[in-house]
């Protein structure tokens, strides 16, 4: 399992507190080396050299007077401590901290070193107090104020805590001036995916996102120069072939009667494969953009294909269930979509055809249903690119492989999805669905 955050906040977020994480505890054992060891073995010297004076100056006191010494000065080591009052009940901490525990060390270390072994324990007022080997018995000695009790502070916690927050704080802020262009350029990229030109990115604010968004606009108008250059060539060329086209089938025509049925027939046949592929290549080169967003009746439109395919002899079903308001859609283009789409299924796959519509959520659809072979689930993507073919999937006469794309083009530039689907009793359904909130492309009128 991933642990990082997928987000560029979370990640940017995490790496700031995890360099000031690590910045305050390399700070602590710096501090600790360099400040707080050299206190302690100096505090440890001292104290060391202050016991040894007090176990001399309790050797030369009377054995008599020693407890009454030790008394006073034990009470008055209490006061000068802050201890509480010594009638009061007692509230112990027997554990040593970690830095009184390395203080009890060293100055142990240094004690033994005279020869004194000494036992250490916590006093009623909080102090240390350490037990001191005598002839006669053994006495305890209050040394206040020695250490304090933590080593790190709550002030040190409070900077922590301060400084996490800071750059959590200024992680946000560096996002969200990311994401706003960030933002605008995936926005573009969606629109550019859609088959929609988007408008030009501000190429303002810092150097890197600058040379983002000018990137992409030269990304833009580099996509929308090939596309007219292409578009230019395949009108030239489609034009070009429209000529020679018109003369066979003059001269077909002139020849009827004269040779034979047969091949006569199949020049028929080709030369209206020929023309049908230049007529596909101008519908490919075709800008829909000129053409209006109107209200479309989708059950009105269904009737309408119907109609046409019963006058090329050829029997289309009609489901239609679309019902509700018209959709807003470019009528000649979405008609040249059907149109491909029933010719394809007419060509490629086996009657029945239907031509079926719907509604469903936030979408209005109208699909063409044959009983073909269909194709491979695998392939439909493939299919929808320019010249792209089936190969032996589908049976039927060859086309130019840009019945599809031009399908698939003109459903993304109303916002809508061209899909290839396996119909349930084998065969192909390509449906095309559309938006039923389509403010902006009527907004384009």
């Amino acid at each position: 399992m991933n642990w990082r955050p997928r987000s560029l906040l979370g990640r940017n977020a995490l790496f700031i507190v995890a360099l000031i994480v690590l910045g305050q505890l390399g700070g602590a054992l710096l501090l600790r080396q360099m400040v707080v060891k050299p206190r302690l073995d100096q505090a440890a010297d001292s104290v060391a050299r202050n016991v040894a004076a007090i176990r001399a100056g309790l050797v030369a006191v009377p054995p008599a007077q020693r407890q009454a010494f030790l008394d006073a000065f034990n009470a008055r080591a209490r006061v000068g401590d802050g201890a509480r009052d010594a009638t009061a009940p007692a509230v112990l901490r027997p554990l040593l901290t970690p830095l009184e525990r390395g203080f009890v060390r060293r100055v142990s270390a240094r004690l033994a070193g005279q020869g004194v072994d000494v036992i250490w324990r916590r006093d009623q007022g909080g102090s240390l107090a350490l037990r001191l080997p005598l002839e006669g018995g053994e006495q305890w000695v209050v040394l206040p104020g020695l250490l304090p009790e933590r080593e790190f502070t709550g002030a040190w916690l409070a900077v922590s805590t301060v400084s996490v927050v800071l750059a959590i704080l200024g992680a946000l802020w560096l996002q969200r001036r990311l994401d706003r262009p960030l933002a605008r350029v995936v926005a573009a990229a969606r629109t550019l995916a859609g088959g929609q030109v988007p408008a030009p990115l501000p190429e303002d604010g810092p150097t890197e996102i600058a040379t983002v968004s000018r990137s992409f606009n030269q990304l833009v108008a580099s996509l929308q120069q090939a596309g007219r250059d292409r578009a230019l060539m395949l009108a030239g060329l489609s034009h070009d072939l429209r000529t020679p086209l018109t003369k066979l089938r003059l001269g077909v025509e002139i020849l009827q009667g004269r040779g034979e049925p047969e091949l006569m027939a199949s020049m028929t046949r080709s030369i209206e494969e020929l023309d049908a592929i230049v007529g596909q290549f101008l519908d490919f080169a075709r800008s829909e953009e000129a053409e209006v967003p109107v209200p479309v009746d989708l059950d009105a439109l269904a009737r309408t294909v119907q109609a046409a395919a019963a006058d090329h002899g050829r029997a289309l079903q009609v489901e239609a269930s679309a019902g509700g308001p018209p959709v807003a859609a470019r009528p000649k283009a979405l008609r040249r979509v059907l149109d491909n789409l029933v010719e394809n299924a007419f060509r490629h796959g086996r009657p029945p055809v239907v031509l079926r519509t719907a509604r469903e959520a936030a979408w209005a659809w109208i699909e063409v249903e044959d009983r073909g072979p269909g194709i491979d689930p695998a392939q439909a993507e493939l299919l929808k690119q320019p010249f792209r073919r089936a190969g032996d999937a589908r049976s039927g006469a060859a086309g130019a492989g840009l019945g599809l794309a031009i399908a698939d083009r003109i459903v993304r530039g109303h916002g809508g999805r061209f899909e290839l689907l396996p119909a349930p009793e084998g065969g192909l359904r390509a449906r095309v669905s559309l938006p039923l909130s389509q403010g902006d492309l009527l907004s384009k009128r």
